[in-house]
């Protein structure tokens, strides 16, 4: 029988974080809906994949997807949605700053509200409580999310946070593009699906490096939201009507 939910993982240069993050995930998991985990090896050049085989034998379920090269974090979302089994995909950051213990109350609303494939509730929309990040972090993050509100009026607060539930077949119907994680509420109304947002638990990284810097994230962050502010502007969604 094929999986309820489909947790994606994606990773790069995550050695250190990925079997305490596995255990943590299936303990959140074990006893809920059935499930899968997906990793998503995004090109590491560290320890990563030796990390994935030690969990692969503590956890014969774990089901792993691998780059050749780094190809960035919505790259690997999306490999692993199309591996993926389940009917409704958990996203969440390799660095274990997401808590996993947040997932069963996201994945509660999305099997009890996301019933109707269209025009209901495709996203469930983590933000997080209290950012454990670094001062110009926090505040390199609300700047931003306070242009992209002002453009793409999608009513989240947080956009940043990988802690996110969503239909699989919502995700695949929306339109991929490098970057295109950070702005998946707005594509989803756009697609005439709904979003909610659910406080999350955020914790300080434990071990390892982020693979984003400030001034990267600002300028290609900048041109993705006025090329998101089009899609937006350019959407049509006609109402149908069936010919019986």
């Amino acid at each position: 029988m094929d999986p309820i939910l489909s947790v994606v993982v994606p990773v790069r240069n995550e050695s250190e974080n990925v079997l305490p993050l596995v255990g943590e995930i299936h303990a959140a998991m074990e006893g809920g809906a059935a499930f899968e985990v997906v990793y998503v090896n995004d090109g590491s050049i560290d320890d990563t994949a030796a990390k994935l085989d030690q969990a692969r034998a503590r956890f014969p379920a774990l089901r792993v997807v691998t780059h050749v090269s780094s190809c960035g974090q919505s790259a690997a979302i999306r490999s692993g949605v199309d591996a993926a089994k389940g009917a409704w995909i958990v996203t969440l950051d390799g660095d274990g700053q997401n808590d996993p213990a947040d997932i069963p109350a996201l994945v509660e609303i999305a099997l009890k509200d996301g019933a109707a494939a269209e025009g209901g509730l495709h996203l469930i929309a983590g933000i997080r409580r209290r950012r454990r990040d670094s001062w110009l972090k926090r505040v390199s993050s609300r700047i931003a999310n306070a242009v992209r509100q002002a453009l793409l009026h999608d009513g989240v607060t947080d956009t940043g946070c990988g802690l996110k539930v969503i239909r699989r077949d919502a995700f695949l119907s929306l339109p991929y593009f490098d970057h295109m994680h950070r702005y998946l509420p707005a594509l989803v109304i756009r697609g005439g699906g709904g979003v909610r947002c659910v406080d999350v638990n955020h914790r300080p990284r434990r071990s390892g490096v982020s693979n984003y810097g400030l001034f990267d994230r600002l300028w290609v962050g900048l041109s993705d939201l006025l090329g998101v502010a089009w899609l937006l502007r350019r959407a049509k969604r006609p109402v149908v009507k069936s010919d019986r």
